[in-house]
């Protein structure tokens, strides 16, 4: 099949026929002068090999980006092959909504696996279709919170992403929600500050780990804290590190959310990423959005449905769990099939890498006049720096020397405008870390 069929002058006669126009120009009579489009005024058509052509010399204009080393939520992974080919295949362009499972069975099984995936990633009982990203998931964990336990106090550690924090008071700033903000200490939760704040009257303590400043944490102390209240914990992840950190379920969080662009998605300039929650089996009926389940049908085979989907399509506006979010199929068909890809040992492996390329580059760092590496607790690959001068002007003299050095925290933490937030994946070389070393040191020395 051609990718491209022009309509022929035939075929624009017979169709201007049809609706009684004598001319496209009569389609548009109605609009005025100053609103008509522009649309039409195009050049001499081309075969599909000369556009070909024109738009790759178009492309070979382009310059080579810069060396990412910027994270923040959003991080620069490899995507294997398989991924993007099995993605592009036309049986996974499929109706938005499964409403009909004998029609949709093969949508339904793999939104059935990613679920299996992500909670043996989380280590959680029960999971949902997928969520549009990984602040909005927070957002919905946060409102089952309040929902489950009847309160209206919610507590933050202040390592939870900036972004994030800001969409949870966004989308409730008209509703009455107590937010209390923690303080980071030594780059982890302040615990005393945790604890201070505790009472019958918190919902949830929220948190994040790795942390925004990379930070790893062993959360349990706070769970345990919070759930002798009667409070829940939820916890944000980066899925990747679950390869190598202590699951959320082990650190005792009763809800788990993150952002799901690491697990086979490209960058894409900001998107379209995927959310995920999971939690435990007690508070399915509080979760949002749909969740697939697995079944037999009246001749016993194995099917798969829509087991619960308690949204304000399928019941009463006041009874709905979900108020902004559904599943976004593909990008959770694409992140079921990396995790498939890489496997339990792959992703151990995987984060391995991760994680040393970035301990390697700390101690390249380390040795660098006028660079601070902060070590007062683990991180997984991301980290973060003290620098001599301004995290700003810095990031911007390394962009001149092909680097995107990394996230300034000023911008969302005051009094942190010389630190720099640091993210190493596994597809930096070792002449790319090295070289990320060389230019840093040249840039605070001039």
């Amino acid at each position: 099949m051609n990718p491209y069929i022009a309509n022929t002058p035939e075929d624009v006669r017979l169709m201007l026929e049809a609706v009684g126009a004598r001319s496209i120009d009569d389609l548009f009579v109605d609009i005025q002068p100053r609103h008509a489009p522009r649309s039409f005024d195009l050049p001499e058509g081309l075969s599909e090999y000369e556009v070909v052509r024109h738009l790759n010399d178009l492309s070979l204009k382009n310059m080579v980006g810069p060396v990412p080393f910027i994270g923040g939520g959003y991080y620069d992974h490899y995507v294997p092959a398989a991924c993007q080919a099995l993605i592009a295949r036309g049986e996974f362009y499929t109706a938005y909504t499964p409403y009909q499972p004998e029609c949709a069975q093969g949508t339904l099984q793999a939104l059935f696996e990613f679920q299996s995936c992500i909670c043996a990633l989380t280590g959680m009982d029960v999971a949902n279709a997928s969520l549009y990203e990984g602040g909005t998931a927070l957002y919905e964990a946060m409102m089952m919170a309040l929902r489950i336990t009847g309160r209206n106090r919610v507590v933050i550690d202040s390592g939870v992403s900036p972004i994030y924090r800001k969409i949870l008071k966004s989308y409730t700033h008209s509703l009455n929600i107590e937010f209390i903000e923690t303080p980071v200490l030594h780059g982890q939760g302040d615990r005393s500050a945790i604890n201070k704040v505790l009472d019958g009257a918190t919902a949830a303590v929220i948190l994040q780990n790795p942390n925004f400043f990379g930070a790893i944490d062993d959360h349990a102390d706070i769970a345990a804290k919070a759930h002798a209240c009667g409070a829940l914990l939820i916890e944000s992840v980066y899925p990747v590190s679950l390869g190598l950190l202590k699951t959320p379920a082990e650190m005792g969080a009763d809800i788990v959310t993150g952002e799901g662009q690491s697990l086979g998605l490209p960058l894409n300039f900001g998107g379209p990423y995927l959310g995920f929650i999971a939690a435990r089996k007690k508070y399915i009926r509080q979760m949002p959005g749909r969740i697939v389940g697995e079944t037999v049908d009246a001749q016993g085979r194995r099917c798969f449905v829509n087991t619960l989907q308690a949204r304000e399509q399928h019941i009463r506006r006041e009874k709905a769990t979900s108020n902004i979010c559904t599943n976004v199929a593909l990008c959770a068909t694409q992140a079921a099939i990396f995790m498939s890809l890489v496997g339990k040992e792959g992703l151990k492996d995987l984060a391995q890498l991760n994680c040393d390329k970035a301990e390697f580059l700390k101690s390249r760092l380390a040795m660098i006049k006028g660079v601070e590496v902060k070590r007062s607790s683990p991180t997984f690959n991301e980290f973060t720096v003290c620098l001599s001068r301004s995290a700003n002007d810095v990031v911007e003299r390394m962009m001149m020397r092909g680097f995107a050095a990394g996230f300034p925290l000023g911008r969302y933490y005051d009094g942190m405008d010389n630190y720099l937030l640091i993210a190493v994946t596994e597809k930096r070389t070792r002449a790319e870390l090295d070289g990320y070393a060389k230019a840093l040191e040249e840039v605070l020395r001039a």
